[in-house]
């Protein structure tokens, strides 16, 4: 008499398998992760609201593979603080990064966003506001990283815009 195996041993193996990240992540949870980024998104809403995410210089376009995509918002709870709320948009531009960060330094001012001191650097410029009780920060990053896929832009520059605030409304500066 031959033995057989019956499927139920790889099946219980399989289940096992699955299971046992997302017990792990539960119990991470129960012995102190958070969930600060819980109903966020009326604040997500309000960030991806803002008028500069959506001010560009003329000839400033979304890039080639982010046709349509807009605004994304994101929570990011990972720093042992108040969780991070943000609003981004991606732009390609044909120009200098010199003629972006003019226009936006302008364009910023006239909106009441306050350039803070020092924050200019190659990658970007960094400004503030408060909003209702709310600290912003306003972010023109010319070497945006962390987006998948990368910004197909041709013969410009990729940057990014972004406004910020921590969940609590707190008053962290661009300086992090």
């Amino acid at each position: 008499m031959s033995r057989t195996l019956s499927s139920a041993g790889p099946r219980v193996l399989l289940i096992a398998a699955l299971l046992l990240p997302t017990a792990l992540l539960g119990a991470c949870s129960a012995l102190g992760g958070s969930d600060g980024c819980r109903g966020t998104a009326p604040e997500l809403r309000r960030l991806a609201e803002q008028p500069m995410l959506g001010a560009a210089p003329a000839s400033a376009s979304a890039p080639a593979n982010y046709r349509g995509v807009g605004v994304t918002t994101a929570c990011d709870d990972d720093s042992g603080g108040a969780p991070w709320l943000h609003a981004d948009r991606l732009y390609a531009f044909p120009g200098r990064p010199e003629d972006v960060i003019s226009y936006y330094t302008g364009t910023a001012a006239s909106a009441g966003w306050k350039l803070e001191e020092d924050s200019a650097t190659v990658d970007g410029v960094c400004w503030t506001k408060v909003e209702q009780g709310r600290h912003l920060l306003l972010d023109v990053e010319l070497r945006p990283l962390g987006f998948s896929p990368e910004p197909e832009v041709g013969t410009g520059i990729a940057y990014s815009v972004s406004v910020g605030s921590e969940r609590d409304g707190g008053a962290e500066g661009c300086g992090g």
